[in-house]
């Protein structure tokens, strides 16, 4: 297996952009708080937003910490992405009973969204788990489908919502 030093450059970048990102969620909401507040499932869509950007920040933390044995990383890595996973679905179904009636095609591409940014890291804990260095390669479409997870519901709560 490859040495975890060789990831630490990417494990660092992730983890600094997603900090920077999740300020940026802040920032957005306490502009318009008063306006996510009003309108139902946005206070979900800012949570996950952040879960989003905080559970590449975790897993890249966690992924740093020096002579980490490869079983203890792995659960690590589930836990945040499971925890993460449960969080954003219960987000999402409080969301679609907030506005019954309403088209599912409000739902489906954001809950598609935040399954492409979790189950990646879902199933990189589990191979690592198992052994296969293979899971760290895992990591890289989490940490991508989190950003741009993230990065479409801050669009909403900074852009979309002033329509």
């Amino acid at each position: 297996m490859p040495p975890l030093s060789e990831w630490q450059t990417l494990l660092a970048v992730q983890a600094g952009a997603a900090a920077t990102l999740t300020g940026l969620v802040f920032v957005a909401v306490s502009i318009n708080l008063g306006r996510i507040m009003a309108a139902p499932g946005l206070p979900g869509r800012a949570g996950e937003s952040i879960v989003q950007f905080l559970q590449v920040f975790f897993v890249a933390m966690v992924a740093l910490i020096p002579r980490q044995p490869l079983n203890l990383l792995a659960s690590e890595i589930l836990a945040i992405s499971i925890g993460s996973w449960v969080f954003q679905v219960i987000c999402q179904i409080r969301f679609k009973r907030s506005l019954p009636g309403h088209p599912w095609g409000w739902l489906i591409p954001r809950a598609i969204m935040s399954q492409f940014a979790t189950v990646p890291f879902c199933i990189a804990g589990v191979l690592l788990l198992l052994g296969s260095p293979d899971g760290l390669y895992w990591l890289v479409p989490g940490f991508t489908f989190s950003f741009i997870a993230g990065v479409i519901s801050a669009w909403v709560l900074l852009v979309e919502i002033l329509r």
